[in-house]
């Protein structure tokens, strides 16, 4: 049985499943992950999604207020054992219900070329590559996309 929690960033199984995202993009990224990892604070992060499959935390990802009208999707992992049963797709369809509740009409995020799989699953739901955004502007391995979520 799959149920979604809606937690904030200090949830202790958030900050695990977490551990393990930063490990999996430390051994993708290289040297690189450093750069990155200054823009993957848990700070600000409100709005958390938790995966529980029967008795185990499998997969999370977070939203940060991006702009008046955009949250940016952050910090989304799936535990190894859990890949390929649809957990991505139910997490980020929930944050992008989340997002329509609270009133915003745009998500964003930024991914890295090394995360096929992230990105096979962004342009799946509908995600469109964009010119990269803030910190993101001139990182070579960086991919932003956004969607519009109330289909205009």
């Amino acid at each position: 049985m799959l149920k979604f929690i809606r937690v904030e960033q200090d949830h202790p199984e958030f900050i695990k499943l977490v551990r393990f995202l930063d490990a999996d993009l430390a051994e993708r990224d290289g040297e690189d992950h450093q750069f990155y990892a200054q823009f993957n604070s848990l700070t600000d992060l409100h709005h958390v999604i938790l995966v529980q499959k029967n008795d185990q935390f499998a997969a999370c990802g977070a939203l940060k207020r991006f702009d008046n009208e955009s949250m940016e999707i952050k910090r989304m992992y799936v535990m190894p054992e859990f890949r390929g049963a649809g957990l991505a797709s139910g997490v980020l369809n929930s944050l992008e219900a989340w997002m329509l509740e609270m009133g915003y009409k745009r998500s964003v995020l930024e991914t890295g070329k090394r995360q096929p799989e992230a990105i096979e699953l962004y342009k799946k739901h509908g995600y469109r590559q964009t010119s990269n955004y803030g910190p993101y502007q001139g990182v070579e391995n960086s991919l932003c996309f956004e969607k519009s979520l109330t289909g205009h």
